[in-house]
Formats: structure tokens, sequence, C-alpha cells
């Protein structure tokens, strides 16, 4: 059988570089095609769809790629070995050149037979190419093997002589190339009864965890935005050139690329999704770009840098994400474009094609994501889906109004990471979106509470700066005076009163209360505290699932009836529910982290159950260093929510400048040394630092140096307090020693903030245990931000 024009150009074939997984899928390239053709044709199909590839267990052993498919005639086999351009279709078939076959078996080892059959045929037929007797005057030598069975049918391909290298990675790799492979054909292995095994585990299909199709935000209060949107775009019919692949009008008779007159009409359309990702993640999310089922892009971001068509070379700008940039992405999506040529590795389309080009401008349209960007620029809103999409999910703030899952103060990423991967794993319970959107649903349910609790503590009829003192915690006392009853006999009626509660909430004619109806009038008076709701365990002790819930009305009683700041409950296996009381002293007067206590409670638990020779502190080490690993004060850590929380503040007092009409009375207070600094990062940042200008609207504050923003709100705070930015109140109360105390409070808050997002050097755990306090205190004084707006 001739093979190859040339000895020369088969042994340069070998050259090309192709990873081990992309040699693997030219193989099963083909046999999806031939799978494709019989399962288009509705005719049954006895025996599967099924490839097969048994990886090398030892030194010497062989690669086999088999598959289920119609097999070939002699002719057939001989295009398909033959060293050149196949008869295929390259708009209909992933195996595009008959050149993939002989790279890709070339760059696995140094001798290929290739033995295929068709049902009711006698034998196997076949061809064994050796590239050590390769010659140009080389024929490859005709094999045949007996059948075992007439209605066979199918072709196996046995690589031997493999290159050490690519061996040993193929016997080290099983796992990685089954994950590779199930994110490349995932759409083929979910949507068409095709199988495809590896090392003797099936390839699952790499799934995209979204938000279901129902899910959607709120913009503005008004404005519901998906977080799915389906993509089906029917593009005009056009002919397509079989001898080049080239795509051109419906009023030619021959290529415009090589003259050819094989011209054919064919469909176009730009179909599938853009959508949510349940949880953020730094390299898995983007798009994925299809053509004929197989994913040419996986994870792709490039259609999230704005590419400015007026600018010269490089002037390209990333637009997501960039608030909150080292916390990841989550707008994903799958797109079929099976009319846009690809490159011959199939690793990349053909980004010079129009084709390309059309499909990039349907998805994210002409002008940039970013709004302000836009209309600085002279475009129109972009309306684009992924412009649809970024409006309402560019932000990570927890809650409904950007889905993303919280703890009643802070998103918790690492749970919602944790709880995707436990969706690629299979798990039955993480399959839907109902864990994460309880998640969000229990952050809003905090987040209200808190609030509650908040406008509890003041008190309207008293004086202006009685109300702040008041809402700020301090309790004002005449110096050597009480008025009312003394601290002991007012928490002796507390107590009193709790006590008569507790015991009002008994079931009527009964003269003592179970435990298990203890519990469940627990229950009933408690809500789901998020920020302590997941596993908690080690390796080495085991784990356990935990429901953390807060008393809101009684106290919190052990089996004893004394009072305890928590309790465990075990409901079934190695699900708990933990009980927390803050109105408890520990909590209460000592500042007590709920977590240690939670962690000490755990580790007793944990201690029995596996009769660790831990001791308690090393176990509630251990547990918090794997159960609570974001609690940890780590600087970088640390600096970078300090970052995130001052870039959402940038973009607030941005807007509450602007909002005043007098962004020039915010840009006066740039001393010069902040401005050189405010011109240096905007440069830094590709924008155009032109000073004139600059003080026309607030834009100026997101490059501002960090302190800036301080003094800013110091010297300007009717701007940004009364709920403008800030809840706490200046303009609504009268008393200049409570506008002052009110304005130092968030100043105080955002200083520590503003300083650690501007410090380099090492702190100490106190300074970042300030940060971070400081953070949280001053994410609670942040205002709704639709309500500032309104």
């Amino acid at each position: 059988m001739k093979i190859t024009p040339s000895a020369r150009v088969l042994r340069m074939l070998g050259e090309i570089e192709f990873d081990e997984w992309q040699c693997i899928a030219e193989l099963v390239d083909n046999a999806f095609d031939d799978f494709t053709e019989v399962y288009r044709s509705g005719q049954p199909w006895v025996g599967g769809y099924r490839v097969t590839v048994q990886l090398p267990r030892a030194a010497g052993d062989d690669l086999v790629v088999a598959d289920t498919g119609r097999g070939m005639t002699y002719e057939q086999l001989e295009s398909s070995v033959r060293a050149g351009w196949s008869g295929n279709n390259m708009h209909d078939k992933l195996g595009l050149f008959g050149m993939g076959f002989n790279v890709s078996t070339a760059r696995l080892g140094r001798r290929t037979r290739v033995l295929t059959t068709r049902q009711g045929d006698p034998e196997w037929i076949g061809v064994e190419i050796d590239l050590d007797r390769i010659k140009d005057d080389y024929e490859a030598e005709d094999i045949t093997e007996p059948k075992s069975d007439p209605n066979e049918h199918g072709t196996r391909i046995i690589i031997s002589g493999l290159r050490p290298m690519r061996a040993d990675w193929l016997r080290r790799n099983g796992a990685s190339l089954r994950t590779t492979l199930g994110g490349v054909y995932s759409w083929l292995l979910e949507n068409r009864p095709f199988e495809l095994w590896v090392g003797g585990q099936k390839v699952k299909p790499v799934r995209h965890c979204r938000w279901g199709d129902d899910r959607s935000a709120l913009y503005n209060g008004k404005e519901p935005i998906p977080a799915f949107i389906p993509i089906k775009e029917k593009l005009e019919d056009a002919l397509v050139c079989a001898d080049c692949g080239q795509w051109q009008g419906t009023d030619r008779t021959e290529c415009e690329n090589c003259g050819g007159d094989r011209l054919t009409a064919r469909e176009r359309r730009i179909h599938g999704w853009l959508g949510i990702q349940r949880y953020l993640d730094k390299r898995e999310y983007g798009i994925d770009f299809l053509r004929n089922g197989r994913k040419i892009l996986r994870w792709d971001k490039q259609l999230f840098t704005w590419r400015n068509p007026d600018g010269g070379a490089g002037n390209e700008e990333p637009e997501y994400p960039v608030e909150l940039a080292h916390q990841g992405g989550r707008i994903i999506g799958e797109i079929h474009l099976d009319h846009v040529p690809v490159t011959y590795q199939k690793d990349a389309f053909e980004y010079a094609d129009r084709s390309w080009r059309a499909a990039v401008e349907l998805l994210r349209g002409r002008g940039p994501l970013q709004p302000q960007r836009a209309k600085a620029l002279g475009y129109e809103e972009n309306t684009s889906p992924l412009g649809f999409l970024f409006k309402g999910y560019r932000r990570n703030d927890a809650g409904e109004r950007y889905l993303i899952p919280g703890d009643g103060r802070r998103p918790i990423h690492e749970d919602t990471r944790r709880w995707g991967q436990e969706f690629q794993k299979g798990n039955p319970d993480y399959q839907t979106d109902e864990r994460w959107w309880q998640a969000v649903q229990d952050h809003e349910a905090a987040k209200r509470r808190g609030k509650i609790d908040k406008a509890a503590a003041s008190t309207p009829d008293k004086a202006d700066e009685a109300t702040v003192l008041d809402a700020l915690g301090v309790t004002e006392v005449s110096a050597g005076t009480t008025t009312g009853a003394s601290a002991n006999e007012t928490e002796a009626n507390q107590s009193d009163d709790a006590q008569a509660k507790q015991e009002a909430a008994k079931p009527a004619g009964k003269s003592k209360e179970t435990r298990q109806e203890r519990i469940e009038r627990y229950l009933t008076n408690s809500t789901v505290y998020p920020e302590l709701s997941r596993d908690f365990g080690h390796p080495r002790v085991g784990f356990i699932t935990v429901e953390a819930r807060r008393l809101e009305t009684g106290d919190l009683t052990d089996d004893q009836g004394n009072r305890t700041p928590v309790l465990m409950d075990q409901k079934r296996g190695n699900d708990f529910v933990a009980f927390l009381d803050f109105g408890h002293d520990v909590f209460r007067r000592f500042g007590t982290d709920p977590a240690d206590l939670l962690l000490l409670e755990t580790a007793v638990l944990l201690k029995v159950q596996a009769e660790s020779p831990w001791t308690h502190s090393q176990l509630v080490a251990a547990l918090r260093e794997n159960s609570l690993a974001a609690t940890a004060l780590d600087p970088q850590i640390v600096t970078l929510d300090a970052r995130d929380l001052l870039a959402e503040i940038r973009q607030r007092m941005a807007s509450a400048i602007d909002r005043t009409g007098d962004p020039q009375r915010a840009f006066q207070y740039l001393s010069p040394d902040e401005l050189t600094m405010t011109e240096n990062t905007l440069v830094a940042n590709n924008r155009s630092p032109q000073t004139g200008v600059l003080g026309d609207s607030g834009d100026f504050l997101l490059y501002a140096p960090p302190l800036f923003l301080v003094r800013l709100l110091e010297q300007w705070p009717e701007a940004f307090m009364d709920g403008h930015v800030f809840e706490g109140p200046y303009d609504s109360v009268s008393s200049p020693s409570a506008q002052r105390l009110s304005l130092a409070r968030t100043a105080g808050y955002l200083s520590d903030i503003a300083t650690q997002a501007s410090f380099e050097g090492p702190a100490l755990p106190v300074q970042l245990l300030r940060t971070r306090l400081s953070a949280q205190l001053l994410q609670d004084e942040l205002a709704d931000e639709e309500e500032a707006q309104a």
C-alpha cells in the first residue's frame, strides 16, 4: 500500500508538536466522525458507539485505540493513512486533515498497525507502517487477521515502539487524560450515545456547574437578568469551497481563494448558551467554543478583552474580571461555531477569518462592556448577550443581587468552590443549584437580622447626640449617678424574663420537657448561621457536617439544665446541628469567636469517634487549618481583601460624587503629589491622564491614592454619609459632636483599610486582625447600593 509521496515528509510529521492528549484525540476524532454519520442516518447500530483506549502499563507495552464503527474498505483504508489531504468534508468532520493520523501516530511511536473490518467481511484487513524502514520507494505492508465473528465491525490502531517520554506520560497520567478528554468531548458524550473508555475506565463528561435556567439577578431593583442566556442565531447561507474550505458569497461560481469550482451552499448558525457559574474560579471560567461537537477552545477569555479598533497594536483592555480580579470569574458558556475554520492542531480558530470576527461581534458587541468606558468613547450601551451578563454579574457581592452565596457578612467562595468539586464528582446532593441558592437565602436572612439588631440598638425618641451614641454602642451615664435600676438589678430582671419566657414555651400539661422537645424548640426558635455551616474535620480523624444555627429567643441549656453557649445535636450519621447562643456572656461580654467554641465541641466529638491520640489543642488547630482556612491571618489575603473592599468603595464614592453634580469639588482636594500618583496610576492602567478633564467626573477617584479617600470623606462627609455610601448619620443629626463621632467611626474603619491596601511591607498578626475587623465593620456600614442610587 502506497501511503506517502516522500519518506522525508512522513518523518517530518513526527516532529510536528502535538501533546499526548492531542495525539489520542486525533484518533478518537476519526471514530466519532464515523459514529456521527451512523447516528444521523437513524439506522439501528448493533454493538453501540464505543471507543476504547488501552494505555501501556509497563515498558514495551503497546497503545491500542479501538472503535465499534462501520470499518473501512481497502480503498478507504488507503486514503485514511496517506500523508496528505483526506477526502473529508472539513465542515462536517472532527478529523479535518488526512495528516492528523500520521502526525499523531508518528509522535507516539515508531510502528503503527491499522486493522479494520466491516460487518459481514470474512477477515480483518490492515496495514503496518514502520518509520524505521521508510524510504522514498517505501510501500507499507498489507496485513490480515482472521475474524472470530463475521458480525464484528470497527477499527483498531496499535502503536508500538512507543517513544519513551510519551509512554512514560501515558503510564502515569491516565486520570489526567480522562479529565482532559472528558472536557474536550463533553458535549458529544452528553448529547450523543457515544462512549469513550481510557485505561479501563469510562470517560465522564466535564459538565458546567451553572445556575439553573430560572435563576436571575435584579439589576437596579427592576430589571431581571437571567443567569442563563440561550444563543440561537441563524446566519445567511453561504457557499463553501470543497477544496480549500473558504466561505464566500452566494453569487460566485468559483472560489475567490483557490479558484476551484466545487462550491456548495451550506447553512451557517451560531448556537449554544452563555451563563453564570455557581462559584468563582481563577482559571475555570470563560467560554468554550465548539466545532462539530468537539471543544476547540476551553475556558477561553478572549471575549473579556476589548480591542479598540481605532488604536494601535497592543491597544487591548481586559474588562472582566477587573473588580476583585484575584478571586477569578464566573461567566461561562458553550458556543458552537461549526462554520468557522480551525488550525490544523485544533487548538484555535482562524482568528483572522471574517466568520470568527462576526461571531465575536454577535456575542460581545463592538464597544466596551464597561458602561462608563463605553460612554467616554462614544459607544452606545453594550446590549450584546455578554454585555447583558456583564451588567448583571460583574460584581461578586454576596446575596441575591449578584447570586453569590454568603455567610451574612461576606461571600463564601472557598465553600462554593468545594461544592463545585462535589458537583463534578457526581455527588447527588450538589447536582442542582439548591445548595447554592439556600446559601444565598441564608445570607440575606442573616443580613436582615443584622440590620434589625442594629436598628433595635437605637432609640428614636432620644436627642440627636444620644441617638448616635446609642447606635454606636456608647452608654452615657452621669458622673457618680445611675438612673433607674442598678446594673445587677437589670441583669437579674433580664434573667428572670428569659426564664419566664422559657417556662412559658414549655408544652402545657407536662412537668418536664424532654430532650427531643427541647431540640425541636431550639430549631423553631433559631435561624441558620451560614458562616459556620460546613464540613468540619481532618483526614486523620474524619469529617462531620455541621448546620450551625443562631438561637433567637430564650437560653440554650444542656441536658442538666445548665446554660451553655454551644450545643451539638446529632441528626443522623455524621450530620450534626450546632446551636449558638449569642446572648451568653462568653460572647456578649468577652467577645469570644463562636468558631473557637464550635471547633472545641467538634474536636471532642472527633477525638472520641476516631480514638485519636491528638490532644484537644492539636485537634482544634488542625480543624481550624483544614476547615476554616479562610480565617487565617495571611498578609497577602488580608491585603487583597482590603483592596477588594476599597475597590467597591471607590466605585460607590465616585458615583456619589457624580450624583452631587459637582465633581470638581472633590477633585480640588487632591494635593500635588496625590495628583501625580493618580496620573501615574492612570498610565499604568492604559488610561490617558488628561488633567484638564480628570475632574469632569468622579472617575478620577478610581485611581487616586487609597488614603485620599479617607481625607475626602472627612472634608466632604455630607456627600457620602446618610446612606449615600455609608449608613452613618451626618446631615440627619443636628448635634456637631454627634456628627463628629459618627464620621470618626466610619473614617477610622476606612483609614485602616486604606492603610493596609497601601502597605507593602510585613505586618504583625494584631495589625492584620485589626484590618480584618475594620473590614467587617466597614462592610456593615455600607448603605444598600440601589437605595443609595435612588
